[in-house]
């Protein structure tokens, strides 16, 4: 009886031991449970700060782009240019908001065209559960990416296009002409390496086999879906409009017409090379689960081609143009980004330098073309976005490394690369990237030109879209009686102000007087003081009495800029 007590004892004691083993197994599993929770939202949390960061560098693009197509075009369109970026980000947003991501990421009910939901964003947090912040922060990414696409145009388009039919076009563009292609590629539309999912979106079927032995159209930053549609998209605009005013002689030779402020299109292109860095990195769409890899890789890849780059349009400015030309510099430089930016994930460094030097060569090929076609596109954006654009999406299938596919967070491993089919694919996407841009912008801008016209009149297009559409000037104002420039103009601040002698051997533009009228004997005041009252009034005519301290602009004719040599002897200078 003790004996079987004792054996009683042990096999409760064992049994109470399981237990405490069980109780402490179901512990852990809740306490695993709950760290892979917090770890998964960590990632989350983390991956939405980088679309946030990334999203807002891309969106100050936009100041880069106004910088350079302001400092490229005359001053007297300077603030017309201004706006147009302004209104794109701003029109982006809401037809983006509204319409666009739905189309371009929305669920396409197998079809692969066009998303169906997420129109307004409804539905958004709904259906993705803890990653609906993720989901807000894609929207703000992508909608940074649809405003560069219509700000492409407007490069394409400057100096002679009436406001209201720029704004109509933006919208459309983001609308109807930008979503499809994003979702046709980006989404999981038929071009897309995840085209066609199953229930899981697990499994895809893209182009060419319908299978994992195929990987779909490689765009990762958007060579194609955003600078190619923008180029081909401003190539249409600058075919409706025609060229501007004294861009051709009568025989069709081009005449120059120089950009009226370097300073400014440098600070644009530095700007816009800085923003690159999140255009490309950032398409990764996360830093966790090795991405953060994947970027550092991007960012070299994206500083040697824009470099080569920069590089290469230097020699071919030297050759060709007999000059060292700064800007065919910064367009080399962004030829060399554009190109890159489908490739940056999928090819070696040594790749993206080859891309970067002959990119500039395309441009500059493009841009002679356009010239003997008398087609003129301000801020060559064909040559450089439509054309470096189509050549980044091709060149994916020349470079392009299997290993490196799933690396950069593509679906799927094959050796489409090494076979040759991913570079038909591309080439697939070219030519539908192509006719899809130039047959819906030509008709939306052909059909504005029908209906509400696109092109300003001739006097308005000589005078400038400034004062003819916003009433004013960048560089000047219309000053009132008791304006600081009134004061200034009258004598009370220093050099280079009209009433006050520039320093000796300097040259000023001098401008039409209906920039500013004053009474004569204010100017006559200032002379007398000025000669200590031996001082006649100037005779110089009173239309040229405005001095104004800019340089030369364009081709205007010598009636409207009269350039006066100022000697010591200031007083009575003719121009």
């Amino acid at each position: 009886n003790h004996s079987s007590h004792q054996q009683i004892k042990r096999t409760l004691h064992k049994m109470a031991g399981s237990v405490e083993v069980v109780a402490l197994q179901a512990q852990l599993a809740t306490m695993n449970a709950t760290m892979n929770a917090e770890m998964n939202q960590l990632y989350v949390d983390v991956d939405t700060a980088w679309l946030v960061l990334t999203g807002s560098i891309v969106f100050f693009m936009q100041a880069g782009f106004s910088m350079l197509e302001a400092g490229a075009v005359s001053s007297k369109n300077v603030i017309n240019i201004l706006f147009k970026n302004v209104m794109d980000g701003a029109i982006a947003a809401i037809c983006f908001w509204l319409v666009g991501f739905g189309i371009g990421f929305g669920d396409d009910d197998g079809h692969g065209i066009v998303g169906t939901n997420y129109y307004a964003l409804v539905g958004i947090d709904g259906d993705l559960g803890d990653v609906k912040g993720y989901s807000y922060a894609n929207f703000f990414f992508q909608w940074a990416f649809a405003g560069t696409a219509a700000t492409i145009v407007s490069g394409s388009v400057a100096e002679r296009t009436k406001f209201e039919a720029y704004l109509l076009f933006s919208a459309i563009c983001s609308i109807v002409i930008y979503p499809p292609v994003v979702h046709w590629i980006w989404g999981t539309g038929f071009l897309s390496p995840r085209a066609f999912p199953d229930e899981t979106e697990t499994i895809f079927k893209p182009l060419f086999s319908r299978s994992e032995d195929s990987n779909g159209v490689m765009d990762y930053g958007g060579s194609g879906v955003v600078h190619m549609l923008g180029g081909f998209s401003g190539l249409m605009g600058a075919i409706a409009l025609g060229p501007r005013n004294g861009r051709f002689d009568m025989d069709g030779k081009p005449l120059p017409m120089p950009a009226h402020n370097t300073a400014m299109m440098a600070l644009g292109a530095t700007i816009l090379w800085f923003g690159w860095y999140a255009f490309n990195c950032g398409s990764t769409l996360m830093i966790t689960h090795h991405m953060a890899q994947v970027a550092g890789k991007i960012a070299v890849n994206t500083t040697i081609s824009g470099a080569a780059g920069a590089l290469m349009a230097t020699i071919i400015s030297r050759v060709f143009e007999k000059t060292f030309d700064i800007g065919i510099a910064i367009n080399g430089l962004l030829a060399g980004l554009v190109a890159v930016t489908a490739s940056c994930a999928v090819v070696l460094p040594w790749a993206a330098f080859v891309i970067g030097i002959t990119a500039p060569c395309v441009y500059y090929a493009a841009h002679r073309l356009l010239l003997r076609l008398q087609i003129d596109d301000p801020l060559d954006a064909f040559p450089i976005h439509g054309c470096c654009g189509a050549f980044g999406v091709l060149c994916v299938g020349i470079f392009c490394q299997d290993k490196y596919v799933v690396w950069a967070g593509y679906p799927h491993h094959n050796d489409s690369c090494s076979r040759g089919e991913q570079f038909a694919i591309q080439f697939v996407a070219i030519l539908v990237i192509a006719v899809w841009s130039s047959i819906m912008s030509g008709i939306t801008f052909f059909g504005l030109k029908a209906t509400v016209g696109i092109r300003v009149p001739q006097d308005v297009e000589n005078e400038g879209l400034d004062r003819s559409e916003h009433g004013g000037n960048a560089y000047f104002d219309n000053p009132g009686n008791n304006s600081p420039l009134k004061m200034a103009n009258t004598g009370v601040n220093g050099p280079g102000f009209r009433g006050v002698p520039p320093p000796a051997g300097s040259h000023r533009r001098v401008l039409p007087a209906e920039i500013s009228s004053e009474p004569a004997g204010i100017q006559e005041e200032s002379a007398d003081q000025r000669s200590g009252g031996k001082r006649q009034p100037s005779p110089v005519p009173q239309q040229n009495q405005n001095w104004v301290a800019e340089d030369l602009e364009r081709g205007e004719s010598a009636a409207q800029n009269q350039v006066v040599p100022v000697q010591a002897g200031w007083e009575g200078a003719q121009p």
